[in-house]
């Protein structure tokens, strides 16, 4: 049976039956009600993740980490709030807490440890590279990094026999994964893993970077984070940093490149500043989400 031949194989169908299963934690939803509203203060919103102790935690760990390079030490929320800002807060809370969302994803689709690594290198260096370009809040592109290939979860979890006869079609034929699931699906990860931070209401400076990051050109309102995930991305797969479904090197958009202005001799520069960020970022969101 050809993959497109299984019934109810479609975007919206995927999202539908996901997002029963799986749900951001009720914190994030009052975090960013919190966060938006008017009259909110400091303390109303470090009183919300505080209530959560093993995130945290982490936001104070990843606060103190070479991520951010404080001189003084951030020992309480409230102290990062200030120091890391409120939206970027948020989005660090929504990157620390949604390895925890997806449980038991079979071993032979996906080894998770190695998963969450790809994408935690993937959040790092989208984020060094806006850094480097001096882009305004970088915690985005570092949360969309890491969810950039969170479609390639939901579909070995909702489909696992779909995701298993892709992987070995992808083993037996040596084609891109990515091209694979075009073919087989008419649509691929990115789209799907887009399609649902769209029904979790995750804000789209986040959400379209995911769903673009293998079609750059196809971005309307964030072209720019788009084409800063799509080169991470490739960079992660050339050098091995964790691993998705994905075996081989997607190849490199050409427009998204002369998008971002970047000279290939900083790459060296920026690869060396991520790599322990990689390592220590990994540590501290991965402590006890990994089944």
């Amino acid at each position: 049976m050809a993959l497109s031949d299984y019934p109810l194989t479609t975007i919206d169908r995927i999202v539908e039956e996901t997002s029963t299963v799986y749900s951001l934690p009720l914190f994030y939803e009052r975090l960013n009600e919190t966060i938006n509203h008017p009259r909110s203060s400091i303390d109303d919103i470090s009183k919300i993740i505080t209530e959560d102790q093993g995130l945290t935690a982490r936001l104070l760990r990843l606060a103190n980490s070479p991520m951010f390079g404080c001189y003084a030490k951030v020992d309480s929320i409230t102290k990062a709030v200030t120091i890391i800002g409120t939206q970027q807060l948020r989005d660090l809370a929504l990157a620390a807490s949604v390895m925890g969302v997806f449980k038991g994803i079979p071993e032979d689709l996906l080894n998770m440890t190695s998963f969450w690594r790809h994408c935690i290198a993937c959040g790092i260096i989208a984020r060094s590279l806006a850094v480097y370009r001096r882009e305004s809040n970088v915690e985005r592109l570092f949360v969309s990094g890491m969810l950039h290939d969170v479609g390639q979860v939901v579909l070995a979890s909702a489909r696992p026999d779909v995701s298993r006869e892709l992987l070995e079609a992808h083993r037996d034929t040596g084609k891109l994964y990515l091209d694979l699931e075009r073919e087989r699906l008419g649509f691929d990860h990115a789209e799907l893993g887009g399609a649902l931070l769209k029904k979790w209401k995750i804000p789209a400076s986040i959400g379209e970077p995911v769903a673009y990051h293998h079609k750059p050109g196809s971005a309307e309102q964030f072209r720019l984070e788009t084409a800063l995930i799509h080169l991470a991305d490739i960079i992660c797969q050339a050098m091995e940093f964790g691993q998705g479904a994905e075996w081989g090197v997607p190849p490199l958009d050409e427009p998204a490149w002369e998008r971002l202005g970047l000279s290939t001799h900083m790459l060296g520069a920026v690869l060396k500043q991520s790599e322990s960020q990689i390592a220590e970022t990994f540590d501290i969101l991965s402590g006890g989400t990994n089944d």
